[in-house]
């Protein structure tokens, strides 16, 4: 061996070992999501729909066997750039549940109505025949008359959730930033691509596209002014340098800013929130609700994980601007959804509010905030899939047949629909917090979690904030139940039985946990503990 080669062989890095099996909901979501695209190249359109919902729920399905059987693992892998523990367990198994009921959402063909090649009405999915056509364009109608249809949702959707189930599991901030970029492009993709008021879809995409851009590097320079002081993107380096008090302290305060900056853009915290009324209202409803759970779930996931694991020892400095952030949170959500005409913005709004409410429980600081927090998460994401899925099915008449977002138009809709009005409520009424409901455990879980940290004046506050809340959902119920129908009211659709199953299983997961949560409280404590 000549010299030269001695030098590079003893300087060459050790080939990492890969726990494949502590790594396995991740990389059956990825290889489901690469088949997915395999499909979409080589086999013909008549084929697709079907394999594509069959390969990504038996994917999903499968990924959730598999965070079962990893219970109580405690390790890191891949040289501890993922964390394998009770939150990541935890959050990854609720994005699963949440997703595959996005997937069926998105899977339902008999809502919208297209027109076919001879211009008769025909059920047709959420999503645009023909995406890279200019909205109400020749071709677009031409691939709409043609029956053409867009699957390659799914493994866009397939990627988004490993990117997911990636954010929450990041040991390092590097991999976080990767798993950040893996699931926030292929939902600036699902946002532009509705079927119907397309110029307002591909406007929410853009929008949520430039703002995401932006969040992503002030995250990423945080990330570099977190290492300039530590030396090292691990997380429990950047806490064990921090306990030690070296480097300039300005410049881990700065890191953490901006850091924080890029995370509570992904969860909707005022004043980086201006993005959701606008992209919930303007993309397909069924990404709408994947992205309201499931986004907001893994985001969660990732600011525990920052602030519980690399910086607890800065928690005098990041706790009063976290309060500040709730408090504005949990005020201007409850506020400005009192003045909201359209259901997506209320539910928009609403979701900025809930946002300030899980806050409370990440600022005490302690097991309980933690647990509290990912029990409100679980209950949280069941509720709004389930809400979304209820819009999507009140619809104007022919040949429009968007859907009616417009309060005026539910006045009387539980009237001409009991069941469809009944279950809206309930899901509004957890929203609002009502005993029997899944949102009253949650918001009292995460606000005993506060006034146990310490936190009582932002618990009071919360309960402010959700009394105003309660106000707008009580003032859907009444619309709905106590007011005349227009004189031409929306069509209420019926769905097929993957719709219903989505509001089915969503409405009872909604009531369970109001009745019987103490099961599911008792294996978030057990999961709340960080490796």
């Amino acid at each position: 061996m000549s010299p030269v080669e001695t030098v590079l062989a003893s300087s060459a890095l050790p080939a990492p070992d890969i726990e494949y099996g502590r790594l396995s909901p991740m990389l059956i979501v990825f290889g489901v999501a690469i088949v997915g695209v395999l499909v979409e190249a080589f086999l013909p359109n008549r084929v697709r729909y079907g394999l594509h919902l069959v390969l990504s729920l038996g994917g999903l399905i499968a990924a959730f066997v598999a965070v079962v059987l990893l219970a109580g693992t405690h390790a890191d892998a891949v040289l501890g750039a993922v964390a394998v523990d009770g939150p990541t367990l935890f959050l990854q198994g609720t994005i699963l549940l949440v997703s595959v009921l996005a997937i069926v959402f998105m899977a339902e063909r008999k809502v919208d109505i297209a027109v076919d090649a001879h211009g008769e009405p025909k059920s047709a999915d959420a999503f645009t025949s023909q995406a890279s056509a200019v909205p109400g364009s020749v071709a677009e109608l031409e691939a709409t008359k043609a029956g053409a249809t867009l699957t390659e949702v799914f493994p866009l959707t397939m990627f988004a959730v490993g990117g997911m189930l990636l954010f929450p599991a990041s040991n390092d901030l590097l991999t976080m930033f990767v798993a950040l970029e893996v699931f926030s492009l292929p939902l600036y993709l699902l946002c532009a691509l509705a079927r119907r008021r397309r110029l307002m879809s591909q406007e929410a995409a853009m929008k949520y596209f430039l703002l995401g851009a932006f969040s992503s590097a002030f995250f990423l320079y945080g990330v570099a002014l977190l290492y300039g002081y530590a030396g090292t993107v691990r997380l429990s380096g950047i806490a064990d340098a921090i306990a030690a008090d070296e480097g300039s302290r300005g410049l881990v305060l700065i890191g953490t800013a901006l850091v924080a900056v890029g995370l509570l853009f992904k969860v909707g915290a005022v004043p980086f929130h201006s993005w959701i009324p606008d992209v919930y209202q303007g993309a397909p409803t069924p990404v709408t609700a994947f992205m309201a759970a499931a986004t907001k779930i893994a985001a969660f996931g990732a600011l525990l994980r920052i602030f519980y694991v690399a910086l607890p020892d800065l928690h005098d400095d990041w706790r009063p601007m976290l309060w500040g952030v709730a408090i504005l949170t949990m005020a201007f959500g409850a506020i400005l959804a009192v003045t909201q005409t359209d259901v997506k913005r209320m539910l928009a709004y609403s979701s900025v509010a809930h946002t300030g409410f899980i806050l409370t429980g990440l600022v005490a600081l302690n097991k309980t905030g933690l647990a509290s927090s990912m029990f409100y998460l679980l209950a949280y994401g069941f509720s709004t899939v389930g809400a979304f899925a209820v819009v999507s099915l009140v619809r104007d008449n022919l040949p429009d047949s968007v859907e009616a977002t417009d309060m005026s138009r539910w006045a009387g809709l539980g009237r001409r629909s009991p069941l469809l009005g009944i279950t809206f409520a309930m899901f509004l009424l957890a929203f609002a917090g009502i005993p029997l409901t899944s949102g009253f455990v949650s918001k009292f879980a995460v606000f005993s979690a506060a006034a146990e940290g310490g936190a009582a004046p932002l618990v009071i506050v919360g309960v402010i904030c959700s009394a105003i809340a309660a106000f707008f959902y009580v003032r859907v119920i009444v619309l709905m139940f106590f007011s005349e129908p227009p004189s031409d009211p929306p069509t209420i659709v019926v769905p097929s039985v993957l719709t219903t199953a989505v509001i089915g299983v969503s409405a009872i997961v909604t009531v369970v946990l109001g009745i019987v949560p103490q099961p599911v409280l008792d294996l978030a404590d057990r999961a709340a503990e960080f490796l």
